[in-house]
């Protein structure tokens, strides 16, 4: 028997989920009668979209980009928030031949060590468990100088969230006992990706 080929698409709606809470839902409150008439017709059914069904952490929220990933691959990707922490947590990093050099440098040269990064909890781009983590590993292995180059996270956190950002790593960094916030930039400058140079460059130069 020949099967018979039938065109189908692959529609993503950011943002869009189900809930069954009517109070402060936008999704309920919306006159959406096609997509209430394929919900009423046709089979359906929900995937998670957080957490270890992504190959998040448990409990840490998912993004557009996790829920794309790990729709176009139809299984489980493991994000690079995930292979950080194994890393991290089972002496892989340690070991690195990269981050090995880094500090065989500074330490060769009597040179501080500087970090470059979103100092976030988003889990997108970074995560602030991963600097303390890596500032811990490095005083562990001889470093005494260290400052933070911190970029605030402007759109997978929440509004004016940077300032309790930055006051736990002040408070991270005091009980390390090693280490300093040097500069203090918006994600807008110094993680521009539309090649826009008279951004990227005001972070550079700070």
């Amino acid at each position: 028997m020949q099967l018979k080929h039938r065109p189908v698409g692959l529609i993503i709606l950011d943002g869009w989920g189900h809930n069954p809470n009517q109070k402060h839902n936008a999704i309920k409150a919306a006159h959406t009668p096609f997509l209430d008439r394929l919900e009423a017709e046709y089979p359906h059914a929900f995937v998670k979209t957080s957490g270890e069904a992504v190959g998040l952490p448990e409990g840490q929220m998912g993004t557009s980009e996790v829920g794309h990933l790990n729709i176009g691959a139809g299984r489980v990707v493991y994000q690079s928030l995930v292979r950080i922490t194994k890393a991290l947590e089972s002496g892989e990093m340690e070991n690195n031949p990269v981050f090995r050099e880094i500090i065989k440098h500074v330490l060769a040269q009597r040179k501080p060590l500087h970090f470059m990064g979103l100092v976030s909890p988003g889990g997108v781009h970074s995560h602030t468990q991963h600097l303390y983590q890596l500032i811990r590993l490095a005083v562990e292995m001889g470093v005494e100088e260290i400052y933070v180059h911190a970029f605030l996270d402007g759109r997978d956190t929440p509004p004016a969230s940077a300032k309790d950002y930055l006051a736990e790593l002040e408070d991270e960094l005091a009980q390390i006992g090693v280490g300093r916030i040097a500069t203090v930039m918006g994600r807008y400058y110094a993680m521009d990706r539309d090649q826009r140079w008279e951004r990227v460059e005001k972070a550079y130069t700070a």
